[in-house]
């Protein structure tokens, strides 16, 4: 998921990577950019070859295109690649509730409340104005979302919906805008469905909150 700063532990290039990653995510490096190797390597200070590798990496995640000879660049922005991930976050989030909700326990039930807390903290403030809580509401985001599912015990599930919900949010960070009260009110029904184990209402709050965000992206009319 999208982080704002590295782990202690990693490396310069494991930073770098993440770095790069969040610059795609959040439009800073735009789809379809190319990816000048001298100047990103002045930009992100590491070397050419360890950027390649960096780069390479994002290729498996359909972030970044390798072109060859002629280097890398920022994989472009598509309707149909929006509705892919829409379906494939729907398929993975709702088997990962169906999971956590059978396995879930006190200490899961108070990680969704704290998470819960802070994004609805966060949403007041967007909802009053202030745009500069944004970078904070796509932490908490998915912060309540993968508290949500954090007790389905499989790693590889949470890795998997992790990669898909960041290039989701791709386009949501794309279309510039927060989606309002619509959301907020979907993430509080979604806490409170959580909390009673309801395991059908929360798939459907799922399927209809991600296709809710599928229309305010195309909406927006900055995807073709």
């Amino acid at each position: 998921m999208l982080k704002i700063a590295g782990e202690p532990s990693e490396t310069v290039s494991d930073v770098v990577f993440r770095q790069i990653r969040q610059d795609i995510i959040s439009g800073a490096l735009a789809p379809g950019a190319k990816i000048k190797l001298e100047q990103a390597k002045e930009r992100y200070s590491i070397s050419v070859s360890s950027l390649r590798e960096i780069l390479s990496r994002l290729t498996t995640e359909n972030l970044v295109l390798a072109e060859g000879q002629r280097g890398f660049e920022v994989s472009p922005a598509s309707r149909k690649e929006l509705e892919e991930l829409a379906d494939l976050r729907t398929v993975l989030e709702t088997h990962a509730i169906d999971l956590s909700f059978s396995a879930g326990n006190l200490e899961w039930e108070g990680r969704i409340v704290a998470a819960h807390h802070k994004l609805a903290a966060a949403e007041k403030k967007l909802l009053a104005g202030d745009t500069s809580r944004t970078i904070d509401w796509v932490r908490y985001d998915w912060e309540f979302h993968q508290a949500i599912v954090s007790a389905c015990n499989s790693a590889t599930l949470m890795a998997a919906l992790s990669s898909v919900f960041d290039r989701f949010l791709r386009y949501h960070m794309l279309a510039q805008s927060f989606r309002g009260q619509a959301v907020v009110d979907d993430h509080k029904l979604l806490f409170e469905l959580a909390l009673k184990r309801d395991v059908e209402g929360a798939r459907a709050v799922i399927r209809r909150h991600i296709e809710s965000g599928v229309a305010h992206v195309l909406k927006s009319g900055r995807i073709d």
